[in-house]
């Protein structure tokens, strides 16, 4: 019997890609305030940078520790090193950064504005599925972790 997993749809990727498409295409329609500064597009470019690397880097993680990257897939270790020694969810803090790097350094304000709410629907529909399956898997290691690291990078 296969073990249980904590979604049956891999939501982060289609909450993050949805997001980027709806933001471009909200642009293109209904063009908001241009952020054209030069700062502002190297804020994003550090920002896209920044992301590109935490996700790699954690992809590299979940390769090292041999568990799975799918978000609906059962976990078979808890990873509590590296990026996740500072927030239980570097994949989501990551694209929620290439979000906001993207509408900076293009100039798309609504992918900006479109990063919080896909990093908030990513939490409702993956991250407390995905961290009541650790718990259940995992049982006080997982609780310990959980009490000293933050879902993203500060507590809320």
């Amino acid at each position: 019997m296969a073990e249980k997993a904590p979604n049956r749809i891999p939501w982060p990727p289609l909450i993050y890609v949805g997001a980027a498409v709806l933001g471009l295409l909200l642009h293109k329609w209904w063009p908001v305030l241009s952020l054209a500064a030069g700062y502002f597009r190297h804020i994003g470019a550090a920002l896209l940078t920044v992301g590109i690397f935490l996700d790699v880097f954690t992809m590299l993680q979940f390769r090292r520790h041999h568990t799975t990257i799918l978000p609906h897939k059962a976990a078979s270790h808890l990873i509590t090193s590296g990026p996740f020694a500072h927030t239980r969810n570097p994949i989501y803090l990551a694209n929620t950064m290439l979000l906001a790097g993207i509408g900076l350094a293009f100039d798309v304000p609504w992918v900006i504005i479109l990063a919080l709410p896909a990093a908030l629907l990513t939490q409702k529909l993956a991250i407390e599925r995905e961290e009541r399956h650790l718990a259940e898997k995992f049982g006080e290691a997982w609780t310990s972790y959980a009490a000293k690291v933050p879902r993203w990078l500060f507590r809320l």
